[in-house]
């Protein structure tokens, strides 16, 4: 085997000429209450690394740091079967796993996929002239913060869940049907984040229309209250140097760069497949847009109101 790409969290592996294997791990610590969703969560979260390549999962292996003296044998059991139903839902088998003791409990999946070689989507095919789509809306992190809090209303939370649980393999079959090369998911470390580091791996700047990002309703004015998580804040100090373009206030920039889970993919394409594209979405229940393009450039973000 020969390794041929890698992405952001994945590795992907030449078989043959017609076939090549993605391999991928990720695990989160619990960010709702109910340990089903948890678990839904967690395993949409690791498999999205495969479909932002453009892969399709086959199997996955548990992954579980578990406190035995504080949290039952059913808390995991209902962990696991929610992480199964996703499985089901995405194709895959989950055969076993790992599970090791931890003060703080933690899930996820080791994941392979499978991607035609000469189909892989990687973070550094953004080319000048794509037009760019988001598949999913922003502010997880920002819900999630205030649920710890006590403070997220239960419909915020609930489109939040919903978005979280909602697999990426959609988004990642219509991303490749209009012709992208360059897709990323958009997760820890925000919008922001993953777009600068697209645009620097292709060599583009990248505009960004922030009134055509999609944001859960009710996320600003969460935010406007003070429940960002640090993630987020790190993350807009550590792509702060790359923005130009318009100013834009402290909340709106930290909902762009709010660290996701489970968040969507960001993909580019020629920009009436991409119209297409995220139209299609958006009718099957995605809650995609056309929220910015790539231009020459050397890596940076410019930003219009």
């Amino acid at each position: 085997m020969v390794g041929i790409e890698t992405g952001d969290d994945a590795a992907v592996w030449r078989l043959s000429s017609e076939r090549a294997l993605v391999v991928t791990a990720d695990f989160i610590t619990p960010i709702v209450d109910d340990p089903a969703t948890w678990g839904r969560i967690a395993a949409a979260n690791s498999a999205s690394d495969v479909y932002a390549m453009g892969g399709r999962p086959l199997l996955a292996l548990n992954l579980v740091g578990w406190n035995s003296d504080e949290l039952s044998t059913d808390l995991l059991v209902a962990v696991l079967e929610g992480a199964a139903s996703s499985g089901r839902e995405g194709g895959w088998v989950t055969v076993g796993g790992h599970t090791v003791e931890d003060p703080e409990p933690k899930f996820g999946l080791a994941v392979v996929g499978e991607v035609h070689p000469d189909r892989v989507l990687t973070n550094a095919g953004l080319r000048a002239g794509d037009a760019l789509v988001l598949t999913k809306a922003l502010g997880v992190g920002i819900v999630a913060t205030a649920l710890k809090a006590g403070q997220a209303p239960d419909a915020v939370v609930a489109a939040a869940v919903a978005s979280m649980t909602r697999l990426n393999d959609a988004a990642s079959g219509v991303a490749l049907a209009s012709g992208a090369t360059g897709a990323t998911d958009v997760t820890g470390f925000g919008l922001l984040g993953h777009l600068w580091t697209m645009a620097r791996a292709s060599a583009v700047d990248v505009t960004l229309d922030v009134a055509s990002v999609p944001v859960l309703e009710g996320v600003r004015a969460l935010a406007e209250a003070g429940h960002v998580p640090g993630g987020s804040r790190r993350n807009l100090a550590w792509v702060a140097g790359a923005l130009g373009g318009h100013a834009l206030g402290e909340v709106d920039r930290l909902v762009l760069a709010d660290a996701q889970t489970s968040g969507g993919l960001l993909f580019g394409a020629e920009p009436e497949r991409a119209a297409a594209a995220a139209a299609e979405l958006d009718g099957a229940g995605h809650p995609a847009a056309v929220v910015g393009r790539a231009v020459p450039g050397t890596g940076r973000i410019l930003l219009r109101s």
